[in-house]
């Protein structure tokens, strides 16, 4: 009986070892479960998380589509205008320099002009003296004439 009793005794002493293994390895189950749980809902949770950021995300694109295009365009618009500046220049340039040509051709032909005043004020002023040489000789010559035609005069007779 001793032996029964010892074999009974050890029997639910090992039993006991065995429940108290099963006890505790269902208390450990039931903690992995709930962070297990607990994990999952967190992973859940930031999933939620990152679908909001993405949609954001896209709803930002969305709005920044429109600002693109319009930067897109103002850009366009500036090479333009920086294009338009540049033919504006180049023309200015141009203008300047037929301008700086014609008032170039308008000196020179004022030049001319007044040379030419000049020559033929010169020209009339010795055409005045000529003619006035030419009226002094026929004077003196109609006087000659006159005396030697004048009757009263012994050398006209």
């Amino acid at each position: 009986m001793r032996a029964v009793s010892a074999l009974v005794f050890l029997a639910v002493g090992v039993m006991v070892v065995l429940m108290y293994q099963a006890v505790r390895q269902e208390l450990t189950l039931r903690g992995l479960k709930a962070r297990a749980l607990e994990s999952s809902s967190q992973v859940k949770q930031k999933e939620n998380d990152i679908v909001q950021v993405k949609m954001k995300i896209q709803k930002l694109n969305g709005e920044l589509e429109p600002i693109n295009t319009k930067r897109e365009e103002l850009t366009k618009k500036k090479g333009q205008s920086a294009k338009a500046t540049g033919e504006a220049d180049k023309s200015l340039k141009t203008c300047h320099t037929e301008k700086a040509d014609v008032e170039k051709k308008k000196t020179e032909a004022s030049a001319a002009l007044q040379k030419v005043k000049d020559d033929q004020e010169a020209q009339k002023k010795k055409a005045q003296e000529e003619i006035q040489a030419l009226k002094q000789q026929i004077l003196e010559r109609d006087k000659a004439l006159c005396a030697f035609v004048d009757q009263t005069n012994e050398e006209g007779r």
